[in-house]
């Protein structure tokens, strides 16, 4: 087999065949080896990815909090979406945005990790070992990315308790909630742990595949407008749909988390206890579901089109296969 450095080398002269230009327009055809050509071009920097990352969830969150805030309360109390808006009405736009800077610091850090670890993770692994599989490579990246972004289960446990309403008036901001957490332990940061690292791995897994296919078989647009259109319906469709398929794991989570101090109960015993408070029905199960859906819709869009913005702004990076030929 060719050595990767040679075919590093040799690349820019090929990008100027009529045959590579050929390939280009039909992704479906390159071989393994072009592909991890491009995934190693496209990963020339060390840190765009993380900075992209970070840039497009600081984005997402000042659109979507007010709307994550109320799923949270269907989520927690099982409740309509109308009651769940009451709620928030009641309590004031002063407490709107009650709560912020948890997710904002976990977000932000979270998806700079995310899009930046696998990418990075891939790119070594395409080097140091050309021979693997690329969707091998891929989906041992996306389960490593989920797994670092587990660290930041602290900032999902903050953030759940100031959303919850019978804590209101316990926590005056985030750094108090903080402050009193510590007070049981340690340990009381990662409650609920288990569920994050249920939904952050295998949903990294479907959503970078399809993500990656897309970037590798979406045609080539000079024009601004179509190319953020096009961004925003692919990370909105796999946001959308994978936020559904693993709603139940974020019920879950929620209920282990607005938990303080005690026992700390296992992922299914919890689910037990959920499934028998929502009567052993699918239906309650996931109420709020269709909320979280357009939530998820519209974040998962602005985070892909954000993302894809600032790369090709920031960095000039080419994400698109088809943009190689240029």
């Amino acid at each position: 087999m060719v050595s990767i450095i040679q075919l590093l080398s040799n690349h820019g002269n090929r990008m100027k065949n009529h045959n590579m230009e050929e390939m280009l327009q039909k992704p479906g055809n390159i071989s393994q080896q072009e592909m991890s050509t491009y995934i190693q071009n496209r990963n020339s920097k060390n840190y765009e990815e993380f900075v992209c990352g970070w840039g497009a969830a600081f984005v997402n969150i000042g659109f979507t909090f007010p709307i994550n805030k109320v799923m949270f309360r269907q989520q927690l109390h099982g409740v309509r979406v109308c009651k769940a808006v009451g709620q928030l009405q009641k309590e004031g736009m002063r407490h709107l945005y009650r709560g912020l800077l948890a997710p904002l610091l976990q977000k932000t850090t979270s998806l700079s990790l995310m899009f930046g670890s696998y990418y990075k993770i891939q790119h070594y692994l395409t080097v140091e070992h050309p021979t693997l599989p690329l969707h091998g490579v891929r989906i041992f990246s996306a389960l490593t990315a989920g797994t670092l972004e587990a660290v930041l289960c602290p900032f999902e446990r903050i953030q759940v308790l100031m959303q919850d309403r019978q804590y209101k008036d316990r926590f005056d901001n985030t750094a108090h909630a903080f402050k009193e957490v510590r007070k049981y332990g340690f340990r009381e940061y990662y409650r609920g742990l288990s569920a994050v690292l249920l939904r952050n791995g295998p949903s990294n897994v479907p959503f970078f595949l399809f993500r990656d296919y897309a970037m590798e078989n979406l045609p080539r647009s000079d024009s601004q407008a179509d190319r953020i259109s096009q961004d925003f319906f692919c990370g909105a469709v796999l946001g959308a749909t994978l936020s559904t398929i693993f709603y139940p794991v974020n019920v879950v989570k929620v209920k282990m988390q607005c938990k303080l101090s005690g026992d700390f109960d296992n992922f299914w015993t919890v689910f037990q206890k959920v499934w028998i408070e929502r009567d052993r029905k699918l239906k309650k199960l996931f109420r709020g579901v269709h909320i979280n859906f357009t939530r998820s819709f519209i974040s998962w869009g602005i985070i892909n089109a954000t993302y894809e913005f600032l790369m090709r702004n920031m960095f000039g990076s080419n994400t698109r296969l088809a943009d190689s030929k240029s």
